[in-house]
């Protein structure tokens, strides 16, 4: 992944801090588990080399068949979802220290999005079925 900048962040109580390799771009899940998870939209940052400096305090839980969310098991902050065979895995924008300078790029599941709202933005857009084909390394070429 290119243009990746080392940042660090945490969850609400401080009992999990990370450090990694962060995109400049954010993504935004409207599928409805992200949207119960979060409270909201997931704002969600692709990350590399992620290091937790106490995994102890880390929970996850399977939402689907191949994913699964991580948070902090003593404040419930939403921090991480990720492939569950480690292929993947995004961080929480709000979990950043210092989310500056990372553009709003894509919002994937667009298809699950509620009528009442949206974002002015002008960004790429995927439906679920377009996500799953990605992140499953089944897009063909041009589609």
């Amino acid at each position: 992944m290119s243009d990746m900048t080392a940042r660090t962040g945490g969850c609400l109580c401080g009992a999990v801090r990370f450090s990694a390799k962060a995109a400049a771009h954010m993504d935004v899940c409207h599928c409805s588990m992200c949207r119960r998870w979060s409270g909201g939209v997931f704002m969600t940052v692709p990350v590399e080399e992620l290091a937790i400096e106490d995994e102890g305090a880390l929970r996850a839980f399977a939402s689907s068949g191949y994913g699964e969310r991580v948070f902090c098991g003593t404040c419930g902050s939403s921090l991480f979802w990720r492939m569950q065979d480690g292929s993947a895995v995004v961080a929480s924008l709000q979990a950043f220290d210092d989310p500056s300078g990372i553009a709003f790029a894509e919002e994937i599941f667009i298809d699950d999005k509620p009528a009442l709202y949206s974002f002015a933005d002008d960004t790429a857009k995927l439906t679920g079925a377009e996500f799953i084909a990605r992140v499953s390394g089944q897009e063909q070429a041009g589609g």
